[in-house]
Parts: C-alpha cells; sequence; structure tokens
C-alpha cells in the first residue's frame, strides 16, 4: 500500500514540474524572442520586385457581337396548305431560284386547263373573224374585238400559271438550307419555318461601339476577330457601316463588320469578339501580379528605404489597360519605382521588407526575383 501511494506522489510531482516547465517557457521564451527580434528578423519578408517602367499599349475596342450571314431568310408558306413535294435536301447548298418544296394545286392546275381552253376558242375566233374581214364580209372593228378577246385569255392564261408558280417555293437567293421536319403530306400554315437557308460566303457582324470612339473609326476601318469554337485564330475583315443614330441608354452606336468565310467555318449565331485597334502608345505600366484591387480603386505596394531597412508603402494609383499580362499606370507612380511583385495577400502597410536585385528591361516593365 506505501509503495503504491508512493508512486502516485512521484508520478503527481512529475507532472507538476512539467506544467511549471511549460508556463515558464511560454512566459520568458517570447520576452527572449522578441529580444532576438531585431536581431534575427529584422531582415524583414523576402519579396519579389517589380520595376515600373515604360511598355507599349494598343489602344483597340474589344465588344462581343453575333455573327450573322451576309443574307438569311426563313423559307415559309404565305398560306395554310398541304405538301405535296420536298425537292431538298438537309445541308444542300442551292442556287438562286432552285425549287424547294411544292404545295397542292388542284385549283390552279384545273384554272389552267381552263385558261388554255379559252385561249384556243379566242385564237380561233379571231382567226375566223380576220379572214371574213380581209373578205370584206364582215366589219374590221369585229376582228379587232376578237384580237381583244385572245389578248385577254392569254393574260388569263398567263394568271393562272403565275398562281400554280407560286405553289412552288423556291430558293431566293445562293446559299446553304438548314435542317427540316417537314415531308410530303405535311400541313404549312402561314409562317411556319419549312427551312432556313443562309449566305455565308461573308459573315456581319453587328456590335455596339461606344461613342467616344466614333471619330476614331469609320467604314472601311481594318479589324479583327476571334470564336470561341476556333481558340485563338484571328479573323480579319472591316467596318463595312455604322449606324447613323447612337443609343441614349448605351451611349453606343451599331457597327456592322463584314468578314470573308471561305469554307463557312464561321456559322450564323456565333459569338465573336470584335477587336477594333486604333494604334500604339508607350505608358507607364506593372506586372498585373503587382497590382491589388479594392473597391473601385486600385493599390500598390512600393519599396521604400529607410534608417531600419525597406519598408513597403501601400500606394493608390489610377489603372489604366490591361494587355499581356501588364497594367497600365495612369498615374500614382514613376519610372523607376520598385514595387512588391506578388504575395500581396501576406504584406501590411509599413512591414519591413528585403529585396533581391531588381532590374528594369528596356522598353517595358521589368521584374526580378531575389
Amino acid at each position: 500500500m506505501f509503495k503504491r501511494h508512493f508512486f502516485l506522489i512521484a508520478a503527481a510531482c512529475l507532472i507538476g514540474l512539467m506544467v511549471l516547465a511549460a508556463v515558464w517557457r511560454v512566459a520568458f521564451g517570447g520576452d527572449e524572442k522578441a529580444a532576438a527580434g531585431p536581431r534575427a528578423g529584422g531582415r524583414g519578408q523576402q519579396v519579389a520586385v517589380a520595376v515600373v517602367g515604360q511598355r507599349p499599349f494598343n489602344d483597340r475596342v474589344v465588344v462581343l457581337g453575333v455573327a450573322r450571314g451576309a443574307r438569311s431568310v426563313n423559307i415559309t408558306s404565305s398560306q395554310t396548305e398541304l405538301i405535296t413535294r420536298v425537292m431538298f435536301s438537309d445541308g444542300q447548298r442551292v442556287a438562286a431560284g432552285t425549287p424547294l418544296v411544292e404545295l397542292q394545286a388542284r385549283e390552279e392546275d384545273a384554272d389552267i386547263i381552263e385558261a388554255q381552253a379559252q385561249v384556243a376558242q379566242a385564237q380561233r375566233e379571231a382567226d375566223r373573224y380576220r379572214t371574213l374581214a380581209e373578205r370584206g364580209v364582215a366589219p374590221r372593228v369585229t376582228a379587232e374585238q376578237a384580237d381583244t378577246s385572245l389578248a385577254t385569255a392569254r393574260a388569263g392564261l398567263a394568271a393562272a400559271r403565275a398562281r400554280r408558280g407560286d405553289r412552288v417555293l423556291r430558293a431566293p437567293f445562293a446559299g446553304v438550307l438548314g435542317l427540316t421536319t417537314v415531308t410530303a403530306g405535311t400541313l404549312i400554315s402561314p409562317g411556319g419555318v419549312i427551312t432556313t437557308l443562309d449566305d455565308i460566303s461573308s459573315i456581319r457582324v453587328d456590335f455596339p461601339l461606344p461613342e467616344r470612339y466614333l471619330g476614331q473609326l469609320s467604314a472601311g476601318t481594318p479589324i479583327t476577330a476571334t470564336a470561341d469554337a476556333f481558340g485563338g485564330e484571328t479573323f480579319s475583315g472591316r467596318i463595312a457601316l455604322i449606324d447613323t443614330r447612337v443609343n441614349e441608354q448605351t451611349r453606343a452606336a451599331t457597327a456592322r463588320a463584314v468578314f470573308p468565310n471561305p469554307g463557312g467555318r464561321i456559322r450564323p449565331g456565333m459569338m465573336m469578339r470584335v477587336v477594333a485597334s486604333q494604334g500604339q502608345r508607350t505608358a507607364l505600366a506593372v506586372p498585373e501580379a503587382a497590382v491589388q484591387y479594392e473597391g473601385a480603386g486600385a493599390f500598390v505596394y512600393r519599396i521604400a528605404g529607410g534608417e531600419n531597412g525597406s519598408t513597403a508603402q501601400r500606394i493608390a494609383l489610377e489603372a489604366g489597360a490591361v494587355e499581356g499580362g501588364f497594367v497600365e499606370i495612369l498615374s500614382g507612380l514613376q519610372a523607376g519605382d520598385q514595387l512588391v511583385a506578388s504575395g500581396l495577400n501576406r504584406i501590411q502597410a509599413g512591414a519591413p521588407v528585403t529585396t533581391g536585385p531588381a532590374r528594369q528591361r528596356q522598353g517595358q516593365a521589368g521584374s526580378a526575383r531575389p
């Protein structure tokens, strides 16, 4: 019994000593680190450096537009009728005037037969009265009346044939047909789409052009465009027309661009990113990673020297265009300023930092890592 109590007392004493050691370390270890801080950690956080420098920027307008065919139309019927024949296939290329579908035309066929009979009758009477008038048996006015009746009958036949021709729907221009769901026996209603027809030899793209660019861009200005379907491939075209009116809400005018489309790769309905360049300029720039945005503003950490070493100063700036991984600096910095290039979320204003040798490439913003 005595031995068991002895071991319990010894264990309690050991635990007490361990707790006292931990308290001593917490109480006096922090002071030692604080005292050693200026010696051991006084150099501050090590950061990469970016140097503010000159860089070329392209003045350009980038907007979204939707591709349309040079001409596009829905093939529809103007009346309710039964389709008796479909004369095309899906995706077929057709010439202007190619017959596409034929509608039921029983009455029109009967009208043509009747008109032909009337023409034949009028022709016989005109021939007979002309012969009698030449012989002096019938007055010439009767022959003239017979000729008039013949002309009227021929006009009636032409009208009947025209009505019969309206029962065949034809391609109004050359292009490519879309998909269809109609077959012989389908009852089509007015406005019902039989198929689509697109002329995609060239593509037009309508896009909003901000009014501040109206004095710099005009009809004939070369532009480029890209589509998600083709990755980074660029298509070249030109501005064909700019609308005469500016939208009062968006403060933009509608511009129409035209792009050649060999092979029909660009399809109507595709989203296009249209880029209109206005020239090149040189401006102060820094790497995009060195700029942090907060609300409507932006700021950087400029590295400033002092008696106790370098510190990071938070500087508000006015940012401009973003291109090629660089941000244009409109105000707030000067050429040659050194900035913290990355890891801005770990930096606090006024914090000590250490840097490696910074360098600046000629003609563009530079960066370096220690």
